[in-house]
């Protein structure tokens, strides 16, 4: 008999690294389990993380994550929390729907990651101003996210996008900080097809970020899909965020 937790659950210890995608067959039994059989609820992918089983689950055509006990006797229904680093636990995306769309690769480190990044997000403009620290040791696939509530944010990620080069661009995502003047990105000129070709790229960008699911910004996620918060990345590399 199944019994429901739902609940935060505090991990005590836990790196991404540790995942294992279970069997098919073993799909096959946790789908024979009770509560699952009854409301018909179908298991699309399954990770370990420790004693639990991660499951990507469709329910009613709709798709959620939910965790299993090992023994199968609990499910726990809601945000899986690693207490070490703070962040939630989730199946990793699938970033091969990324490859070749970014704006730009930052860094020339061996450390591979994906940034969605919003040029008007305090937080967005905190990270980036530690990047040039941690510039040898990681390489960031950068991908405009301007959110809606950010009113120079288009603005600004068109501007980025409008430069030829690697280096201009990572001048123009450094150039603007918070507050300043931005009349030269307001009055920029672009002709028709130009704007054309930068909308349909941003237009991609922002796609491209809600198929993986990124709810705000700056977004971060390592080269397995994993997603990662970027004060544990600095502090990684020895880097105290103040």
């Amino acid at each position: 008999m199944f019994k429901i937790l739902v609940a935060c659950l505090l991990l005590s210890s836990f790196m991404f690294a540790n995942l294992k995608e279970i069997s098919k067959s073993e799909i096959s039994k946790i789908e024979q389990l009770e509560l699952l059989k009854r409301n018909d609820i179908k298991v699309l992918k399954g990770f370990e993380i420790g004693d639990l089983y991660i499951l990507s689950i469709q329910v009613k055509g709709q798709k959620d994550e939910i965790f299993l006990t090992k023994d199968k006797n609990y499910i726990i229904s809601g945000a899986v929390i690693n207490a070490k680093t703070g962040s939630q636990l989730a199946i990793p995306v699938d970033l091969s729907i990324t490859k070749d769309k970014e704006a730009f690769t930052y860094g020339n480190g061996k450390d591979e990651f994906i940034l969605f990044t919003d040029p008007e997000c305090v937080y967005c403009k905190k990270f980036e101003s530690y990047l040039p620290q941690i510039k040898d040791k990681v390489k960031i696939k950068v991908f405009l996210y301007p959110l809606d509530f950010h009113e120079n944010a288009k603005d600004l990620s068109l501007y980025i996008l409008s430069k030829k080069t690697t280096q201009e661009k990572t001048d123009a995502m450094f150039e603007f900080n918070i507050g300043d003047d931005l009349s030269k990105v307001k009055n920029a000129k672009y002709s028709k097809s130009e704007l054309n070709k930068l909308e349909n790229k941003l237009q991609e960008h922002i796609n491209l970020g809600q198929t993986l699911n990124v709810q705000g910004t700056p977004a971060l996620f390592d080269k397995n899909g994993n997603s990662v918060i970027w004060v544990e990345l600095l502090n990684r590399y020895g880097i105290e965020v103040n």
